[in-house]
């Protein structure tokens, strides 16, 4: 009993905490909630062997409700676009699948490898990339887009994210406004999330020693004490977010990025 407090207590300070984060750097979340996921498990003294998969999962259900309220508030102002969404959205379901599939396959270490080395790469290009940086200013074919689209969903559920920064540097790169892009890729964020949180629902129950109420690789309490909290918490980022200029948002994101991203990566290779 005494655990499962201090798993409930600690999960719901991370979820505050991601909520301002998410708030003020306008992302999803899972960005930062797999790391402090990864280190409430761990402190609780929780080491299944696929614990970084338990995080991951459980970071995919926090993100269906993030990405569906984003979504629906955007759509109310007509900034969606629903053709990019019905055009990618088949591929990007697909990806995801296949990277809950790539994920149960791998060794908890391993998976922090990869978390680490998408979240420092990520991080890099906020840090050093270019806003006008062009691939094209025509939307690719359909079947580019359906290799980006299987893309952005496998590494996202691999990581447990949105796809958020993914899709936003992708879409602006090939001419679509950042606003518009800003206001789709919640949408991406819901095929990514669904598809892979009830996959993620359906494996791991072999997994042995998982924190408790984990089903298949995803714990509920987290899930719903992270929805319940960042609702509470996301306003204080949005408003701090007000208080700072792009280009310091920016710096605050790849910072970010670099040290959590970062420290994961560094747990992987000392082990």
């Amino acid at each position: 009993m005494q655990d499962t407090l201090s798993l409930l207590v600690l999960v719901a300070v991370s979820g505050g905490l991601a909520g301002i984060i998410s708030g003020l750097l306008g992302v999803g979340g899972g960005i930062i909630l797999v790391p402090a996921f990864f280190h409430v498990f761990t402190t609780l003294g929780y080491h299944p062997d696929q614990l970084m998969q338990i995080c991951v999962a459980t970071s995919t259900g926090t993100i269906i409700f993030t990405s569906l309220r984003s979504v629906m508030a955007h759509h109310r102002r007509g900034a969606v676009s629903v053709e990019l969404i019905r055009g990618w959205g088949p591929f990007i379901a697909l990806g995801a699948v296949a990277g809950v599939f790539a994920a149960a396959a791998l060794r908890s270490r391993e998976l922090q490898l990869v978390f680490g080395c998408i979240g420092v790469s990520l991080g890099l290009y906020m840090a050093f990339g270019r806003r006008h940086w062009r691939l094209s200013d025509t939307l690719p074919g359909r079947a580019l887009s359906g290799v980006y689209g299987a893309t952005i969903g496998f590494l996202s559920a691999l990581m447990g994210i949105g796809g958020g920064s993914f899709t936003v540097p992708l879409l602006t790169a090939y001419g679509v406004a950042p606003h518009r892009a800003v206001a789709t890729s919640p949408g991406f964020g819901l095929l990514i999330s669904v598809p892979a949180f009830a996959t993620f629902l359906l494996t791991g129950w072999h997994v042995a020693g998982k924190p408790p109420f984990t089903y298949g690789y995803v714990n509920l309490p987290a899930v719903v004490l992270i929805v319940l909290t960042t609702m509470l918490t996301v306003p204080l980022g949005v408003r701090l977010a007000h208080r700072l200029t792009p280009a310091q948002l920016r710096v605050v994101f790849a910072v970010t990025l670099l040290l959590l991203a970062g420290n994961m990566l560094r747990k992987g290779i000392t082990g």
